[in-house]
């Protein structure tokens, strides 16, 4: 590989040895690696050919060890050269210890990855193979590609990848750790308490101020790792509220202002707390509402709710009829929400739809979830607990619902029985946020 011969003729005047190996070899280049040898590692693509042996003539090396050929080919190749033949080791390792890198080279399975493992390995960069989210990459992982000082993509990784690595470059993460919300072999489960911040009438949120919430949040989510899940605490904060008015703007909903819920969202930033704005649009569009609160979907810890329940068509009014939206309203908002991921280079966001009935949410199933966000759909029903699992494994059985992830809502009032963390933990699919009003 011309590669290898750039690197040496770059970092070596002379050397004591010089390697030598098929480049698609991959077992003679790990012995090579293992063996340390005290030079330049240079790889041919079929033979020996000019420019190879004009470096090693360059190098004019004490030895050339060689691996994963035939003798009589080397002695007719380096007939002017001292050489060893070591025997591949199958069990060499292809990263040898000890080596500390400040670059990093992102691959796909398709690269030649010994070959480039041993060209990186001379000049201090690691090659990390990709296959899928570069977000999903192990923390260890992570944390090399965010500590070195430049990380090179080697292969097509997608038109994802781009701002994938520009995410655990940041270094920001989701409270608790990690970069997607429900990641692979993390086993993550929200737990909220929901209400508004300045009363207690539309939950127990409002009950406290941001700090005591902090503490009764940990009392509430007691139980809910019964399971092996790390459970997130968090608070779900109305940030636009169904009003049984016009108002002025005609809209049927009051804003909260942003000073009211600011505190919320450092308290919780401050405590490894998740936030989630909830919106209750009334005659308005959920995509104009959430353009209300940016600056706090802009923090990493910040994701949004939309719910349907209290989204009204024209003439429509509060609780004489259950408000609806369209997948083409929810995906407008999904769009913008991921567009914020990416230009903030942000962990990824939790997306929230509201459902207890069908009606709610029309072309459910066309609904998009960009990799951006994590899409959930909480059944919020309230009532007998028999009738809540009726609702729940009715929205659940769809032939949509692999598409999202589950989450299920208690209210101490309205529930009879509210349900404990022992059966919400019995639901199938398994509710990965469970809230509180």
């Amino acid at each position: 590989m011309l590669a290898s011969i750039e690197i040496s003729q770059a970092m070596y005047d002379c050397a004591h040895e010089v390697g030598v190996a098929l480049a698609r070899d991959s077992a003679a280049i790990s012995t090579l690696m293992s063996r340390r040898v005290q030079g330049p590692v240079l790889l041919l693509g079929t033979w020996f050919g000019p420019s190879l042996m004009a470096e090693l003539e360059r190098l004019a090396p004490d030895r050339v060890v060689a691996a994963g050929f035939e003798e009589q080919v080397l002695e007719r190749s380096l007939a002017e050269f001292e050489f060893e033949l070591v025997p591949v080791d199958q069990q060499a390792t292809l990263s040898p210890l000890g080596v500390s890198y400040d670059r990093v080279w992102l691959v796909d399975n398709d690269a030649p990855v010994a070959a480039l493992t041993a060209l990186g390995h001379q000049i201090g960069a690691k090659v990390i193979v990709v296959s899928g989210d570069l977000r999903a990459l192990p923390p260890e992982t992570r944390e090399m590609i965010y500590g070195v000082y430049q990380v090179e993509v080697l292969s097509d990784l997608g038109e994802d990848a781009a701002w994938q690595l520009a995410a655990i470059r940041r270094g920001d993460q989701i409270p608790g750790g990690g970069l997607l919300m429900f990641e692979p072999g993390f086993d993550r489960r929200m737990v909220a308490i929901y209400g508004h911040p300045v009363t207690g009438a539309l939950g127990v949120l409002g009950e406290q101020g941001p700090d005591e919430s902090v503490e009764r949040l940990q009392a509430i989510s007691e139980g809910y790792d019964a399971d092996g899940y790390v459970v997130l605490p968090t608070f779900e904060i109305i940030a636009t509220v169904a009003s049984a008015a016009a108002g002025g703007d005609g809209d049927y909903s009051g804003e909260t202002a942003r000073d009211e819920i600011r505190p919320w969202v450092e308290v919780a930033a401050a405590n490894d707390i998740y936030v989630v704005l909830d919106l209750q649009p009334g005659r308005t569009d959920f995509l104009t509402q959430a353009r209300m609160y940016e600056e706090f979907l802009r923090l990493p810890h910040v994701g949004l709710a939309l719910d349907p329940e209290w989204r009204l068509r024209p003439n429509e009014v509060h609780l004489e009829q259950i408000g609806t939206v369209d997948a083409a309203e929810i995906n407008r908002v999904a769009e913008w929400l991921a567009g914020i991921v990416r230009e903030e280079a942000l962990p990824q966001k939790l997306l929230i739809l509201h459902q207890f009935r069908y009606s709610m949410i029309t072309n459910r199933h066309l609904v998009e979830a960009p990799p951006e966000l994590a899409v959930l759909i909480q059944m919020d029903g309230q009532g007998p607990l028999g009738t809540k699992y009726a609702t729940w494994n009715a929205l659940t059985s769809q032939p949509d619902a692999h598409q999202f992830y589950w989450g299920w809502k208690n209210f101490y009032d309205e529930d009879s029985p509210t349900a404990t963390s022992e059966q919400v933990l019995e639901l199938t699919p398994t509710p990965v946020f469970v809230s509180y009003q």
